[in-house]
């Protein structure tokens, strides 16, 4: 009976200890596991943010200027809805305002993330909300010969390819053929400014997405350019 108990008494201490052991082992692997998720290397790299919001000071610039530059354009485009006279005129209008029309949100997105102002006028796409006599976007004063610049401090670099007021005013007084031409010959101009102001953030940006909007805006402008000269020997 004695023998019973003490063999009964040594397996239950062994069953103790292994149990115990084992415990001991699965409490190790779970702290290991969570020590390790805390401090493993997954969670220690950087994100892409960092990346992808470095710049410098052109393309702080390239996305203030561009900014109104592509309103002015936008607002060109929406009296062409109204005031053209050629299917293709206004097709290739409504076409600059779909492409132009997001680009502006972007490079708002850019400025707010990079802490710099907004451009003077800048929280509209449509006419009447710029800075300038004639209520339309990104417009300066003085003539069309001499491209206005932003009116921000510190931004003293013309914008080129930019309509005066009396250029904008020119052109929302036109209707027909006669606004068609106006509109094409104004629109090549503002394009080329555009491409000028895109090829200097090709070379002096450094923001990787500012960069790539340059390149999208040479390549999709000169084809417009190229479309709206075809037109222009037509009418």
């Amino acid at each position: 009976m004695s023998r019973t108990i003490l063999r009964r008494a040594l397996v239950a201490g062994v069953s103790l200890t292994a149990a115990a052991v084992l415990a001991g082992c699965g409490s190790g692997d779970d702290h290991s596991a969570v020590g390790g998720g805390h401090g493993s290397p997954t969670a220690a790299v950087p994100s892409d943010t960092a990346t992808a919001s470095a710049h410098n000071a052109a393309d702080v610039m390239f996305a203030q200027m561009m900014i109104p530059h592509h309103q002015q354009a936008v607002a060109m485009a929406d009296l062409a809805a109204t005031r053209a006279a050629d299917p293709q005129v206004k097709q290739l209008a409504a076409q600059i305002k779909d492409a132009q029309a997001p680009e502006i949100a972007t490079m708002s997105g850019w400025l707010n993330a990079w802490g710099a102002p907004m451009p003077p006028g800048s929280g509209s796409t449509g006419p009447g909300t710029s800075h300038g006599g004639s209520g339309m976007p990104g417009m300066g004063h003085g003539d069309s010969a001499s491209p206005t610049s932003s009116g921000m401090p510190g931004m003293d670099h013309a914008m080129p390819g930019m309509m005066s007021d009396a250029d904008m005013g020119r052109l929302a007084a036109a209707s027909g053929r006669d606004f068609d031409k106006q509109f094409l010959t104004m629109m090549i101009a503002h394009h080329e400014g555009a491409i000028t102001m895109a090829k200097t953030e090709a070379t002096q940006g450094t923001n990787t997405d500012a960069k790539a909007l340059a390149e999208r805006i040479s390549t999709s402008q000169r084809a417009e350019i190229d479309t709206m000269k075809s037109i222009l020997a037509r009418i």
